[in-house]
């Protein structure tokens, strides 16, 4: 935005300084002179011509008095704005890092709580979220590229080899052709998908989380029984607003992690939904390998996927919790991964409760 150039906050501060200044000076002198002139005094005695005698005294000393007020007030205004302002420099300065591309630097304004320390305690907040999230869009970005890579790099390779050796069995390349190209559209929709919740571009409406955890799990029974899963589901209505189809695809995500990341047999699955006084929680829980809770605190990053998922029949792309994790911010809620004791995940989403007078 293009402005005109203008005063200066400290020079604007020093001139209401001064300005004030000089009117409590002019104020007192009024009154010292009204004092002198118009009030009759106890004991003193009346003297003909009084008044214009000390009128005439009395000019040339406010006078003075005034300049002296001015002068001070502008030097001492300006010292006083100088320092004031001084904690202000040092936001303005972070600021211009940071429209230079620098995030790494902060304020870290010493001192008391006050409100440029507030102003500089946020900004170091705001910095910081903001390179954490560049951070992660750089690596997201970097991994995307990587993935989609993979699947392309295949086809060409499959193609090359039709093409120089005719005698090569066309069904089996046509067979793997269809599999990375399945792979690479799913991979393209679930990158569409964390568009889609990252932009909130979703209508509201309610939904009872218990409904959904029920269409979850019939529509993975069929995986569930392949992988000797059995899956338990419970919890009472269990209202919040948001998107249907998108809180579906979070558990489903959720349920479907939790059977392939499982006992190699006779694993469990509990789905468990409840409504507490100002939140709606669904909590996916599974049976598995013993877990570290580093190891725990990275499953949400895009692309992270363990060699037991690689290795998998139904190896997805990487992205389901990292799917999970920003439909449940879309959604205003807060998701917890804790390892199990004995084994396995515990995975709670908390989305906030549907409002009473929401459908009103």
């Amino acid at each position: 935005m293009n402005r005109e150039p203008g005063l200066s906050v400290r020079l604007k501060l020093t001139l209401s300084y001064t300005g004030f200044l000089m009117l409590a000076g002019a104020l007192m002198l009024i009154a010292g002179w009204l004092f002198l002139t118009r009030v009759k005094h106890v004991g003193l005695v009346f003297i003909p011509g009084y008044s214009l005698s000390v009128a005439r005294d009395f000019a040339p000393m406010a006078a003075v008095t005034m300049v002296f007020l001015l002068v001070f007030g502008l030097g001492g205004g300006w010292f006083l704005a100088g320092r004031m302002l001084a904690p202000l420099n040092r936001v303005t300065y972070a600021t211009r890092m940071a429209a230079n591309g620098s995030l790494s630097h902060r304020i870290q304004m010493p001192g008391r709580e006050d409100e440029f320390r507030e102003l500089a305690d946020a900004f170091d907040t705001m910095l910081a979220r903001l390179e954490a999230h560049v951070a992660e869009q750089q690596r997201f970005a970097a991994n995307a590229s990587h993935e989609l890579r993979t699947p392309l790099a295949i086809s060409k390779a499959l193609l090359d080899v039709a093409g120089t050796d005719p005698n090569h069995d066309t069904g089996e390349i046509i067979d793997r052709l269809h599999v990375v190209n399945t792979r690479a559209i799913d991979l393209i929709e679930a990158l569409l998908l964390l568009s889609r919740a990252n932009q909130r571009s979703f209508t509201r409406e309610p939904v009872d989380l218990s409904l959904i955890a029920e269409e979850a799990t019939e529509t993975l029974f069929p995986l569930a029984e392949k992988h000797g899963v059995t899956l338990e589901t419970s919890g009472d209505f269990t209202p919040t607003t948001g998107s249907q189809a998108l809180l579906l695809q979070l558990t489903t995500n959720l349920v479907q992690n939790a059977i392939v990341h499982n006992l190699p047999e006779h694993g469990n699955v509990w789905i468990h939904t409840s409504a507490r006084t100002h939140t709606a929680v669904l909590t996916v829980e599974n049976t598995g390998e013993q877990l570290a809770p580093q190891q725990v605190s990275t499953l949400t990053e895009p692309f992270q996927r363990g060699t037991e998922r690689v290795h998998s029949d139904h190896a997805g792309v990487g992205l389901g919790l990292a799917i999970v994790k920003t439909i449940t911010q879309a959604h205003d809620g807060t998701l917890t991964l804790a390892p199990r004791s004995a084994g396995g995940l515990r995975i709670t989403v908390e989305l906030p409760a549907m409002s009473p007078y929401a459908d009103r």
